[in-house]
């Protein structure tokens, strides 16, 4: 198993997870808009309590997007950064990926609460131990969810917990519903490791945020519009 730091500040929940010797050392914190006042030392704790240096790691997994703009740029940054100063390889996972993994399930529609009205939303099936995307990472507002295909699905993701339009619209699919759950740092660990051990890490200069919203804000015309 190869030694990992990953962490995820996509969302008002930020974590930090390293993996080593077949020991996960963890921390989550709800931080709100301190994403980047707290990253760095959660990192830095997190790192000395599993006993190693950034020069011990493989390599550094992050969540890639979708999620707050602030929160991707910040984890990205990051990234980058300590992947420069100890030449480690990166591997950016999908959040939406990183809440399907977390459902344990086969399975799994996931949405993030994008504002302004709009959820992030993807749907994966587990086949012979590997996602495979049934619904491609989009955005979309809770009144205009595209189709999914049969039955059996479980829904994760604050997405669900904010707009109940997405439970109305396929609640008659739906097996269960797993609320209050966010893109972690240990999901994206797992993730992170099956794609390095696959050689598709990253240099640093290589890595970016996924933000799938083209605009940042809108004028106040054009969210009436909406």
């Amino acid at each position: 198993m190869l030694k990992l730091l990953g962490f995820d500040s996509s969302t008002e929940s930020l974590s930090v997870a390293v993996c080593a010797e077949g020991s996960v050392y963890y921390r989550q914190v709800l931080a709100g808009q301190s994403h980047s006042v707290l990253l760095m030392p959660m990192i830095n704790e997190t790192l000395l309590e599993a006993g190693l240096t950034l020069t011990d790691l493989d390599g550094l997994c992050y969540g890639a997007g979708p999620g707050s703009f602030t929160g991707l740029r910040i984890a990205c940054g990051v990234a980058q950064g300590l992947a420069f100063g100890a030449d480690l390889p990166i591997a950016p996972v999908s959040t939406l990926l990183a809440l399907a993994e977390a459902a344990e399930a086969e399975k799994v529609v996931a949405a993030i609460d994008a504002r302004m009205g709009e959820v992030y939303l993807a749907a994966y099936e587990r086949l012979r131990d590997q996602w495979t995307v049934h619904l491609a990472p989009g955005l979309f507002a809770p009144s205009s969810l595209p189709a999914l295909s049969g039955k059996g699905w479980v829904a994760v993701g604050n997405g669900f917990d904010h707009y109940s339009l997405l439970e109305d619209t396929y609640g008659s699919q739906l097996d269960g519903h797993l609320p209050d759950r966010f893109p972690d740092a240990r999901e994206i660990i797992v993730l992170g490791q099956q794609k390095l051990m696959c050689g598709e890490g990253v240099d640093a200069a290589d890595a970016a945020p996924v933000y799938i919203r083209n605009k940042v804000a809108l004028k106040m015309s054009e969210r009436r519009k909406r």
